[in-house]
Parts: C-alpha cells; sequence; structure tokens
C-alpha cells in the first residue's frame, strides 16, 4: 500500500504516519511539506492521500482540485484544523472522500481511513449537527448558487421509497460500500445501484457524497 501524506508540520506527518502504520506491514509513504512537493509527490499508484488545506502554496482548496484533476481514481481525504462544516461540505462537494478534523483522535482518523479505503465516504459528525433538526435540506448547490434540494422528511422518504430502498439508505447513512450494502442485504451490487439512483432521486442528490451527508442527517434527526 502507498499513502501520501501532505501536511506542513512534520510532527503531524510523523503521527499520522505512525498511526496508519497500523493499517498493515510495508506500507510506502510519500511526505509533502508544500503545495509543490505535493504536486510532485502525486501520482496513479497511490492508493490514499491525505491532504492539508492549509499548507505553505495552498490558495483555497485549488491544490485539492488539482490533485483531483491530475488523479482523479486516488481516494483523497483532508486533514485539516478547520472545524467549519461550510468548509468541510465545499470539501465533499470536490470529491474528496473524507474530512476529518486534527482534533479528533488518532483512533478516529485509523477508522475513518479504513472506511474510505473500503470504498465509503467519511463525514465528520460536527458536519451532521450544523443541519436543521429534523430535515434534510439540500445539501450542494446548484451551479447558479440556488438551492440544490428541497427538504425531505423520514416520512416523505417512506412514502416513495420501498422497504428494501430504506434499508440501503440506513446502510449507505453509516458510509458502507455497495459492495457491503449487496453483502448486508443478500442482493447484488447491479441491484444496489438501481435502489441508490431511486434514493438520490428522493433526496434530490446528485451524486453518493452528497446523498451520504443526506442520509446520515436524517439518520440523527430519526434517533
Amino acid at each position: 500500500m502507498k499513502i501520501l501524506i501532505a501536511d506542513d508540520h512534520r510532527l503531524v506527518i510523523e503521527a499520522v504516519k505512525a498511526k496508519l502504520s497500523e493499517l498493515e506491514p510495508g506500507i510506502e509513504f510519500v511526505l509533502a511539506m508544500s503545495v509543490d512537493e505535493l504536486l510532485a509527490g502525486a501520482n496513479d499508484e497511490l492508493d490514499l492521500a491525505l491532504i492539508d488545506l492549509n499548507m505553505p502554496g495552498a490558495d483555497g482548496q485549488a491544490h485539492i482540485d488539482e490533485i483531483r484533476r491530475r488523479h482523479p481514481a486516488v481516494p483523497v481525504i483532508v486533514l485539516s484544523g478547520y472545524e467549519d462544516p461550510a468548509i468541510m461540505r465545499s470539501a465533499l462537494e470536490r470529491g474528496v472522500l473524507g474530512f476529518i478534523p486534527k482534533a479528533y483522535s488518532p483512533e478516529v482518523m485509523l477508522s475513518a481511513v479504513r472506511l474510505v479505503l473500503a470504498g465509503g465516504v467519511y463525514v465528520p459528525p460536527m458536519m451532521l449537527t450544523a443541519l436543521p433538526p429534523g430535515i434534510v435540506a439540500g445539501v450542494a448547490p446548484t451551479q447558479n448558487g440556488a438551492a440544490g434540494a428541497s427538504a425531505a422528511t423520514l416520512e416523505h422518504l417512506r412514502s416513495v421509497l420501498t422497504e428494501r430502498q430504506v434499508e440501503v439508505l440506513q446502510l449507505l447513512s453509516q458510509g458502507k460500500p455497495n459492495k457491503l450494502i449487496g453483502r448486508s442485504l443478500g442482493i447484488s451490487e447491479g441491484t444496489v445501484k438501481i435502489h441508490l439512483a431511486a434514493i438520490f432521486r428522493a433526496l434530490n442528490v446528485r451524486n453518493r457524497t452528497e446523498a451520504v451527508v443526506a442520509a446520515q442527517a436524517l439518520t440523527e434527526a430519526q434517533a
């Protein structure tokens, strides 16, 4: 396994490296302490990239966009000191598969990385609590800046989704990849994708990342 860690603090890099070494023996790490080093060190052979937002050479999240453009198949997780839900949402909308605040414990980070490596998406709980209670709001703006989805209550979703689709939604809210959803429900990955398409329409979202945010918020509201 080959993992890139990009952060401008050597102590953070070494701590993350030490924790990620628990994933499996013999991990190869690529280290970067600036955007220039990040762009030079990234390649399509990476199994994962953990990237800080605030590092030398960074212009907002432009370096995240550039990595996604150059290496679209590489899973990216943002590891950041920011805890602003708007910044988290912006990163997830760019196609990153997780956002881990540096205030979180090493164990949470490791669990989040395992989830992403398994094909899931990690959404920090503090992002979910920023949504209005009891509803799933539009989780992503459209290109013209208008709200991307209308509110959807649990009762409304149960009226438009089948029982099986509700089960898929519940597993989706846990960040499970399609393979594990199918295995849990005894259905094929192709059938899972069909159910997900219906769920996306019901939630009025455009992709899996937006659906995970919406589904997890709905689950929190139901609890």
